[in-house]
């Protein structure tokens, strides 16, 4: 049961100390920001009122407010949610951790009947698995307890109060400083070992990389206006230099690192995942390869776990269970690796897709599926794939850059049990921020192609099902931008003939990937009405609104895709698999296998990259008998709904949007 945000205080405590805030503290902006205005209905003072709580309680606990604001800010961005949990339990701007009542009940590749390996010539892999009952959980996930401890608040207090959860904060770092044997001081740079012990991490590797992350923020000053309307902003100091040495007192544990393909930037640590034999030719949990010499990395996949890190580790160790290659850790953005790039995962459902991709996990829960993700484990992720991208030529779009959600499913019975996470709740306009790579127009208001680009804290759709089916989900940001038949909220919504082969119409169920858009994703317009946009989509035009005040899509130029002259239809595929002449002797020809939708004359589709068809062939624990069969057919990737597709290139033209 999520609390609701209240307006008022918190009330002092009888006894407490209160302490003269540090003359020399930095100075916090409290100027208006561009586009700052707060909500309708909301006074100008009630808008900077969070602002004052970082000063207040920094104050208190005498914590410098810089500090109190960057570790915030790492963790939050400043952001409430409106008593909304994260995906690890926590709440508030400075995520005091609750987790209890966010547990799992099952695994994110537990759920559903995909496939994980999604390969065709080897029987269904279905993992089948209940999270391990963690005995108790660690400390990082319990320090909302703690908070309500040193504060006398209540923790539901903690939970739903803003300011009081300011305070829950401040109190931790201040506890924190003391655990040190440290002084409170108003010199931010003597507070790095005290932002480390904040993290929750238990290796010095992790804590460093978080204070480090925090004491950036605070070089760089930050301001932006949070989620409730509330300006907050903390002023740049390009100069400060935090004592790093305090870090040797915190006890911290050294992170096995050795063997991880992670940037300097982040904390990282190589945890392996099993290949292992079980007799009957059975093995798990990933395929050895030689990737990119012997096939090229084309994605990066993120997902969810739906599970508690802890728990998720064992599950990647486990050898009859699937794999991926990195797990992210919310509360701290800490990653460990589990396979070598170079080899495949079983992750994405798709087995061209896994062939071709490194899977990246972040730690997420089942039973809170419309919660909030952490910055720390935002940046920690936008670090490695930048990384990953860098290393391997990948680009940083959404064709490359896949949810889970948009990997395809590879053959028609598969459509419906495709996996739907991270779903509508990632940021995907904050994350390319932070890849370095931000959507923008790229043509004019009149273009023939469109980038979705909604507001993601303005942009609200209704969704249900995120706790219990039909129920309405908490109000919450979102990248998602809804599709109807026509040009009006009152019409049905667009079908999906794969998803729901019945007909039955789409739904506004979290899940449903039927009916709906995602920031990044581009597609050919194919008409505008007033403040609506028609887009190509699924064979069939679809219908948004996108009004000039409140513009949930821009301009774009590339190239789209259509059928070629002469032919009325194309099939459309999941996946771009060569011709059975291409296969060697010993490896059995797999299908081409097109979907039910068509691709039908005069529309047209965004086009990503020319592939040819591709397929490897590993079946066997011996490593031997693998092949890359590469053929001649040569493919589009495309964006046709939600998920990315395949055409023949043999089908088609490529065209200027125009």
């Amino acid at each position: 049961m999520r609390g609701s945000p209240t307006d008022r205080r918190p009330t002092p405590l009888p006894g407490r100390l209160r302490r003269t805030a540090f003359t020399a503290a930095p100075a916090v902006l409290l100027l208006p920001l561009l586009g700052a205005a707060p909500p309708a209905g909301q006074s100008s003072a009630a808008s900077v009122r969070l602002q004052g709580a970082f000063g207040a309680a920094a104050a208190e606990y005498g914590v410098p407010r810089s500090v109190l604001l960057g570790v915030s800010y790492l963790q939050s961005r400043w952001d409430a949610h409106g008593g909304a949990p994260s995906v690890t339990g926590g709440y508030g701007p400075m995520h005091l951790t609750d987790a209890r009542t966010a547990l799992a009940e099952a695994p994110h590749h537990s759920e559903g009947t995909e496939d994980a390996r999604g390969d065709d010539s080897r029987p269904p892999l279905v993992a089948e698995a209940d999270l391990p009952e963690p005995s108790e959980l660690p400390t990082r996930l319990r320090t909302l307890t703690k908070a309500a401890e040193l504060t006398g608040l209540p923790a539901r207090t903690l939970r739903t109060d803003a300011e009081a959860n300011v305070a829950g904060g401040a109190a931790l770092l201040a506890a924190a400083q003391r655990e040190l044997g440290a002084e409170p001081s108003a010199d931010p740079a003597d507070w790095y070992g005290a932002v480390a012990r904040f993290s929750g991490a238990d290796d010095r590797a992790t804590a460093a990389a978080y204070a480090n992350e925090v004491f950036a923020v605070i070089r760089d000053g930050a301001g932006r206006v949070t989620d409730a309307g509330q300006r907050v902003a903390l002023a740049a100091e390009p100069g400060l230099r935090p004592d790093t040495g305090q870090l040797s007192r915190a006890g911290l544990r050294a992170a096995a690192a050795d063997g991880a393909e992670c940037p300097t930037t982040v904390s990282c640590e190589w945890i392996p995942a099993p290949y292992e034999e079980f007799g009957d030719n059975d093995y798990g949990n990933h395929d050895l390869a030689d990737r990119p010499t012997s096939q090229r990395i084309r994605y990066i996949v993120v997902h969810d776990t739906e599970g508690y890190w802890d728990t998720t580790l064992e599950l990647v160790q486990d050898p009859t269970y699937v794999s991926w290659h990195y797990s992210l850790r919310s509360t701290d953005g800490h990653i460990a690796q589990h396979i070598k790039n170079k080899d495949v995962g079983w992750h994405a459902g798709n087995w061209y897709v896994n062939a071709g991709s490194v899977g990246l996990e972040h730690e997420g829960f089942l039973a809170s599926p419309d919660a909030w993700y952490t910055e720390a484990m935002y940046r920690a992720s936008a670090r490695l794939v930048k990384y990953l991208a860098a290393k391997y030529g990948v680009p940083l779009d959404r064709q490359h850059i896949l949810g889970h959600d948009t990997v395809p499913g590879p053959t028609t019975a598969t459509i419906p049990g495709m996996h739907t996470d991270p779903g509508p709740y990632w940021d995907w306009r904050h994350y390319f921020e932070l890849l370095g790579k931000p959507f923008g127009a790229t043509s004019g208001k009149d273009s023939a192609m469109v980038t979705i680009l909604p507001k993601y804290a303005d942009n609200r759709p209704e969704f249900t099902g995120c706790v219990s089916g039909g129920e309405p989900c908490a109000v919450h940001g979102s990248s998602a931008v809804r599709l109807y038949s026509e040009p009006a909220v009152t019409s049905p919504l667009i079908k999906d003939i794969g998803l729901r082969p019945g007909g039955d119409d789409s739904t506004i169920d979290v899940n449903d990937l039927g009916s709906r858009v995602s920031t990044g994703q581009q597609y050919a317009v194919a008409g505008r009405q007033g403040d609506w946009t028609a887009i190509w989509y699924l064979g069939q035009k679809a219908w948004f609104q996108n009004p000039k005040a409140k513009p949930t899509a821009v301009g774009a130029a590339g190239l789209v895709v259509t059928p070629r002259e002469g032919l009325a239809e194309i099939p459309v595929y999941g996946r771009a698999y060569p011709e059975a002449a291409a296969y060697p002797a010993g490896v059995p020809a797999q299908a081409v296998s097109p979907w039910p939708y068509k691709l039908l004359k005069g529309q047209k589709y965004v086009a990503g990259d020319r592939v040819p068809g591709e397929y490897y062939y590993a079946v066997s624990f011996d490593t031997s008998g693998h092949r890359v069969v590469v053929g001649e057919d040569l493919y589009y990737e495309i964006q046709f709904g939600h998920r990315v597709a395949f055409v023949r290139a043999a089908d088609v033209r490529v065209l200027p949007a125009a």
